[in-house]
């Protein structure tokens, strides 16, 4: 969604939970809808949503990716943005929906789905235009954005932004910050070797940082480099952006 198209400050929004945020990092998902709420936004976690359909889709089956969409559309049905704490995701609805339901009756529905999908730091920035008070000790922390936050939901310097707001955080660059971390959903698992030594890479480069703690939109990115991380011994910790930043600032 080009950033000229501005929403005005809404009084209600949907929470799309994910997955990995269901099953693996539930406090990511409360993290992130307490945000929201401090805002003053009303939050509605629909119990009918379930996954994007992402894995369907870069499983080369779309007519079942289709159906995954079809529900999520259903599942969302008032014309509210729909925030998603996670760039794979938000990529996922906002980008690949419309692909596939290219030359469908519904692809006008799609349309209108996709546009109102926001990654949360997105929506933080360029909606709520937020402003976080750091009540936190002095920290060094280290950016890692996943690949589909980054060429699919268009979301590159909003995380940045907001880690950069806090007194308290120094953000430490990584030279190698734009590497894929090995994950990739499917990859991990069709092609382990070349994702075991992605993520090797990716470790090393984030400990030369000097970085406490690395921070990520996107919990299958935090899921495969602490676990890779903890395996080496490694010292730095990994937390999902949304946990992050209300811890700082409450």
């Amino acid at each position: 969604m080009s950033k000229e198209r501005q929403r005005p400050r809404p009084q209600s929004v949907y929470f799309f939970g994910t997955c990995l945020i269901d099953m693996f990092y539930p406090e990511a998902g409360l993290a992130g809808m307490e945000l929201l709420q401090r805002q003053g936004i009303r939050v509605v976690f629909p119990q009918d949503q379930s996954c994007c359909g992402q894995p369907a889709r870069n499983g080369g089956f779309h007519e079942e990716a289709r159906a995954v969409a079809r529900r999520q559309i259903a599942a969302f049905p008032e014309d509210w943005p729909i925030v998603v704490p996670s760039g794979s995701c938000a990529g996922m609805m906002k980008t690949h929906y419309p692909q596939l339901f290219e030359g469908d009756p519904l692809l006008p529905v799609v349309q209108a789905f996709a546009e109102r999908v926001f990654e949360l730091t997105e929506f933080l920035v360029h909606v709520l235009d937020v402003t976080l008070v750091d009540k936190g000790r002095p920290v060094k922390v280290t950016w890692h954005p996943s690949c589909h936050s980054m060429r699919e939901a268009g979301v590159v310097d909003e995380p940045k932004q907001l880690l950069r707001s806090l007194a308290n955080v120094t953000l430490v660059e990584n030279p190698r910050e734009k590497e894929c971390c090995g994950f990739g959903g499917m990859f991990s698992v069709r092609q382990p070797e070349i994702s075991a030594a992605m993520v090797t890479d990716k470790v090393a480069s984030i400990e030369d940082t000097g970085a406490a703690e690395v921070v990520s939109g996107d919990c299958g990115c935090l899921m495969n480099i602490t676990g890779a991380a903890d395996k080496a011994k490694k010292s730095f910790r990994g937390r999902h952006i949304a946990e992050f930043l209300l811890e700082r600032s409450r």
